[in-house]
């Protein structure tokens, strides 16, 4: 894939979206989708709107993270099963008559439903890896299973895909009203109100940089490397309490940092309590603690 490329950029601007828009700008011809833009829960209007432009590669970043809400609110399920999984479907099958390659994004979340024995095992192995037989532990969990597994049916049509998952993104906030905080940013504004922190210390997975994740998405599209499940995440596992730790040791700052058990705050969706993701495919990310010392210098 030499020449400049058609790029059609779903969930443009979000925190992932916006970084895959600034890679892939430079040298190909981008377009940069967002919700309001094209509904991709409405088949026909995506075909439609999919069809005057004939990407020749599709990334989808577009999906329901609303965690909790979607675990507590059937209506809000139903929608996260449309936009992670039917929606996904759509785009595989659109991706197919157009002879386009399909990149979409999942979660570490597809594996925090495994008993405590498995984790222990995946311990000592040091991660998930990416033939590992998924469990998910919630309903935000099921639904990104369910849009890995709309990819996978569809094989058999000799699709070009690559289904990468990634966890715990962190990085410039995306340009969307909708995108999330980061959790570093969420510990840098509550550190400027409270003296003393409460962090939670048994919930361990990776960090994964979005500008690292981008650029890596584009390394992995240029290498024409096998289709597939790719782990994308940057190097070092820690617990939220670890990171906290770590970036307010870089900010010299003097704020507490008490670890806590994550059952203490009231939260409707059961987290992993382990979800390193183990990449036995691709040259390995840079630790996050590299990837955060550049992000705070960005701040």
């Amino acid at each position: 894939m030499e020449h400049d490329m058609r790029v059609l950029i779903l969930g443009a601007k979000g925190t992932l979206g916006c970084q895959i828009k600034k890679v892939f700008s430079a040298d190909n011809q981008v377009f940069a989708w967002d919700f309001k833009d094209v509904d991709i829960t409405d088949e026909k209007a995506l075909n439609d709107e999919i069809n005057k432009i004939k990407p020749e590669i599709i990334i989808n970043t577009a999906a329901y993270n609303a965690v909790d809400k979607c675990e507590e609110d059937a209506r809000e399920f139903e929608l996260a099963k449309k936009i992670n999984g039917k929606a996904v479907g759509y785009l595989a099958d659109i991706a197919f008559k157009n002879n386009a390659l399909f990149v979409h994004y999942s979660s570490d979340y597809v594996f925090g439903g495994h008993t405590p024995a498995v984790i222990l095992e995946v311990k000592k192995d040091k991660g998930f890896s990416e033939n590992f037989a998924p469990c998910p532990g919630n309903n935000y969990a099921i639904t990104k299973l369910m849009g890995e597994r709309e990819i996978l049916s569809r094989k058999k049509q000799e699709l070009k895909y690559y289904i990468i998952r990634l966890s715990w993104l962190f990085g410039p906030k995306g340009a969307s009203k909708s995108s999330k905080q980061s959790f570093f940013d969420l510990m840098i504004n509550l550190s400027e109100k409270q003296e003393e922190l409460k962090v939670v210390d048994d919930e361990v997975s990776s960090f994964t940089y979005a500008p690292d994740l981008a650029l890596a998405t584009k390394n992995l599209i240029l290498s024409e490397k096998k289709f597939g499940i790719y782990h994308i995440t940057n190097l070092g596992q820690a617990s939220w309490f670890d990171a906290a730790q770590e970036l307010f040791d870089m900010f010299k700052s003097d704020v507490r940092v008490r670890p806590v058990s994550g059952s203490i705050f009231p939260r409707p969706a059961e987290r992993p309590q382990y979800s390193v993701l183990k990449n036995t495919k691709l040259k390995p990310l840079r630790n996050y603690k590299e990837a955060l010392k550049e992000y705070l210098n960005l701040k």
